[in-house]
C-alpha cells in the first residue's frame, strides 16, 4: 500500500491561488491510529528545474479529514518568497520551484511510524492570482485565450508610434505545456503587416541559461529587431504565436493586434502594471491628464522668550507657531480615449495591482531595464481610484475611463 496523490499544483501554478497537495494512503488499516497524521515536506528553491536540494524548508502536519484525507495548501507560503518588484529585473523572473515529499506518520508504543514517500511534480510558482470560475490547479495554458502571451488585455490594443518598447511576457517554457500529447512550447511568430506582407520569426529553443528561464519578456515595440525596418509605415500588425514540430504549425492561443497611432495633443501617460501573471501590462493615457501636490502640516507652540536673564524677553523673529512636521502628496489623474470594453477586464487587474508605474522617461526607463538595478525613468504610484463603474458598447455607445493615482514618493525624501 502506498500514498495516493488525488490533486497537485499545476507544473506551471500562479501562487496568489491556492496552490493545493491532496493525498491519502491507501492501507486503511494504519489511518485507525489515534494518532495518525499526514506530512508534508515542502521544498521551494531558484535556479534549474534540478536544483532542488534535500533538506526541506518547512514540515507540514495534519491530521485526516473525514475522507481520510490530507490536504495542504502551500501558496501562501511560496507567494511569500516572491518578495522582490518584479521591476527590479528585466531577465530575472520573480518565480519559485516547488516540490514536495507527502508521506504520513503515526505512533506505535514510543516510537514513530513513518510511511515511505512520494514525491510530487515539479511546479513552476508564479506570483498572480487565477479568477473565479477557473479551476483550482487548472493549467496555465487554460486559463487565458492569449496564452502564451501572459497579458491580461483585449486581443486588439493600441501603441504610440513612440512607444520603442512593449514587452508582453510569453512563456516559452516546457513546464506545463503538454496536453493530448501535443507539445505546446512556442517556439515561431509571425508578423502580419498592415503593408500587406508577413514577417517570420523563429525561436531555436528555450532561452535557458542558468535559471532555466520559463518566461521571456518579448518586445512589441518600435525596437523589436523584426519589426524596426517597417515600423514608421506601419498602421498595425497582428503578432501570431505557434510551435513548430518538424514544419507543421500549431498556433497557440489568439493573436494580439496593436494599432499604430500617433501621439494626441495632450501629454501621453504611459502606465505599467503587473497583471494577473506576474507580467507587465501597459496603456497609453493620451488625453488630459493633471498633477496635483498638497502638503500636511503639524505645528506646535514653542515657549518663547529668553528666561535664563536678568529679566523677561523676546526677540522680534520669534515666532510662537511652528511647523514640526510637513509631508506631501503628489497625485496625478489620467483619462483614457475611446475604447472598447475588451479593456474592462484589464483595468479590473489594474485596480487591483500591487505594483503600478508611471513611465515618465520611456527611453532611459528600457534603456536601463535589465542592465541596472535601479532603472531611472519611472515613477512608482498607488491607485487611489476604488470604484468605477464599466460601460458597455451596447448600452453607452462610447467608452472612456478616469483614474486617479497617487505618487508612490512624496516631495521631501523622509526615510
Amino acid at each position: 500500500m502506498s500514498i495516493v496523490i488525488v490533486q497537485q499544483p499545476a507544473t506551471a501554478s500562479l501562487s496568489q491561488s491556492p496552490m493545493p497537495y491532496s493525498f491519502y494512503e491507501s492501507n486503511t488499516a494504519v489511518i485507525t491510529s489515534s494518532s495518525f497524521q499526514y506530512m508534508l515536506d515542502l521544498y521551494y528553491w531558484t535556479g534549474s528545474r534540478t536544483d532542488s536540494g534535500s533538506v526541506p524548508q518547512y514540515t507540514l502536519v495534519k491530521y485526516p479529514n473525514q475522507d481520510n484525507t490530507g490536504i495542504f495548501d502551500v501558496s501562501r507560503i511560496i507567494n511569500s518568497t516572491l518578495n522582490r518588484l518584479s521591476v527590479s529585473s528585466l531577465s530575472q523572473e520573480n518565480t519559485e520551484w516547488v516540490a514536495a515529499d507527502l508521506y504520513y506518520q503515526y505512533q506505535s508504543g514510543s516510537v514513530f511510524v513513518t510511511g515511505s514517500r512520494q514525491r510530487s511534480l515539479t511546479s513552476f510558482a508564479m506570483d498572480g492570482y487565477q479568477l473565479f470560475p477557473e479551476q483550482i490547479g487548472a493549467p496555465l495554458w487554460f486559463s487565458d485565450d492569449h496564452w502564451p502571451f501572459l497579458t491580461g488585455a483585449p486581443a486588439t490594443q493600441s501603441l504610440l508610434r513612440e512607444n520603442e518598447v512593449n514587452y508582453v511576457g510569453v512563456y516559452y517554457g516546457n513546464q506545463g505545456t503538454t496536453t493530448s500529447g501535443s507539445n505546446l512550447q512556442p517556439n515561431y511568430f509571425t508578423y502580419d503587416l498592415s503593408l500587406g506582407f508577413t514577417l517570420n520569426e523563429s525561436v531555436s529553443g528555450v532561452p535557458t541559461g542558468s535559471s532555466d528561464q520559463q518566461i521571456y519578456n518579448f518586445n512589441l515595440g518600435k525596437n523589436n529587431t523584426t519589426l524596426s525596418p517597417y515600423w514608421n509605415s506601419l498602421d498595425w500588425f497582428i503578432v501570431h504565436a505557434y510551435r513548430n514540430e518538424g514544419g507543421t504549425l500549431t498556433e497557440l492561443g489568439q493573436p494580439l493586434k496593436y494599432n499604430i497611432v500617433c501621439n494626441q495633443k495632450y501629454p501621453n501617460v504611459r502606465i505599467m502594471w503587473k497583471n494577473r501573471f506576474g507580467e507587465f501590462d501597459y496603456f497609453n493615457f493620451n488625453m488630459v491628464s493633471r498633477e496635483s501636490f498638497s502638503v500636511s502640516r503639524s505645528q506646535y507652540q514653542p515657549q518663547i522668550g529668553t528666561y535664563n536673564g536678568s529679566y523677561l524677553t523676546y526677540n522680534s523673529y520669534d515666532s510662537s507657531i511652528l511647523n514640526y512636521l510637513v509631508d506631501t502628496k503628489q497625485a496625478i489623474s489620467v483619462n483614457t480615449d475611446w475604447v472598447n470594453e475588451g479593456f474592462n477586464d484589464t483595468f479590473k487587474q489594474l485596480l487591483v495591482s500591487d505594483e503600478i508605474y508611471w513611465i515618465y522617461d520611456e527611453e532611459t526607463f528600457y534603456r536601463e531595464w535589465g542592465v541596472s538595478s535601479n532603472p531611472q525613468g519611472i515613477k512608482p504610484i498607488t491607485i487611489k481610484t476604488d470604484t468605477i463603474q464599466f460601460k458597455t458598447g451596447v448600452v453607452d455607445k462610447v467608452i472612456q475611463y478616469s483614474f486617479d493615482f497617487d505618487y508612490g514618493q512624496s516631495y521631501k525624501l523622509i526615510l
